[in-house]
């Protein structure tokens, strides 16, 4: 009978040992996932719930001027316009081209923007507390635009001005937006921050340069499901509130299904049918890649 030293480790125990190192091991893997997971998700549901906001209040300015139009003939009173969200109701309203302007037309819509069901309210009146605050904020906003060379135009385009109060901040986003069809124009944005007394604190280009995606039927006759756009470190490493709201203006003309935004740190993923994010590091984009080029390499040594 052969000797076995007790030197020799049982194959056995040390095969279980290694199957429970391993599960060890991957289960501190996905935890570790999860925490990393969740923290982006700190960082990002806030830009996304901004860039919803930002939606709803351009929803009204775009449904809220054809109604308001349709029943004001008289252009030359007409101040401007601009939108908010009040109790889940979104809000255009028009003012007067006066010395103390005045609210001349109110249309409400609830979350389904029906141009059947919205309320059209033609009464004049003052400004709410926070519609005076939005429109001195626009106000101080196009005055900078008109006078600070950082903002550019661009033919078959127009800057748009959405004003907000978001978390106890004043904000003016700037939006370029396309005067031809078939086009969603990402990029050529800002964003102006103001003090408690209504003045300018700074003012940001978010992107640098614009970005045009056309949509529709392409050569081949086929539309384009999945579009994307890269980021430079200026604009941040995350999506926009300004992509958020451009993607979800447009994705159902543009029948889209998903939008994908890259930067040097992350990778993130917009779904135009849900309108939920998903973002995740590039070096887990990476260790997915080897990952899948392993496997592929595997198989084709088996084979």
């Amino acid at each position: 009978m052969q000797n076995v030293s007790g030197n020799h480790k049982n194959p056995l125990i040390l095969t279980t040992h290694m199957k429970s190192i391993t599960l060890i091991l991957l289960t501190l893997f996905i935890t570790l996932s999860c925490i990393s997971q969740d923290s982006i998700e700190l960082k990002t549901q806030p830009i996304v719930n901004e860039g919803k906001q930002l939606y709803k209040s351009e929803m009204a300015s775009w449904y809220g001027t054809d109604l308001f139009l349709e029943k004001f003939k008289d252009r030359q009173k007409i101040g401007g316009y601009f939108s908010y969200v009040e109790e889940n109701i979104a809000k255009c309203i028009f003012f007067s081209k006066t010395d103390n302007p005045k609210v001349i037309g109110t249309i409400s819509f609830d979350s389904s923007y029906n141009i059947q069901t919205a309320v059209v309210s033609m009464l004049e009146r003052d400004f709410s507390e926070i519609e005076y605050t939005l429109f001195k904020i626009r106000s101080n906003a196009l005055s900078t635009i008109n006078s600070d060379t950082l903002f550019k135009t661009y033919p078959n385009t127009s800057l748009n001005l959405i004003p907000i109060v978001w978390n106890n901040e004043k904000k003016v986003y700037v939006l370029t937006g396309p005067q031809n069809s078939g086009v969603v124009i990402i990029g050529n944005d800002y964003l102006l921050n103001y003090d408690e007394n209504n003045n300018l604190k700074t003012l940001k280009r978010l992107h640098k340069n614009i970005i045009p995606i056309n949509y529709g039927k392409t050569e081949n006759g086929k539309e384009a499901v999945t579009t994307m756009h890269s980021h430079l470190p200026e604009t941040g490493d995350f999506i926009t509130p300004t992509d958020i709201c451009t993607i979800m203006l447009y994705e159902k003309f543009a029948k889209w299904e998903q939008h994908i935004v890259v930067s040097a740190n992350y990778y993130s993923i917009w779904n135009c049918k849900t309108d939920q994010l998903f973002t995740m590091t590039m070096a887990a984009i990476k260790k997915i890649n080897e990952h899948q080029t392993g496997k592929k390499k595997k198989k084709v040594e088996d084979d």
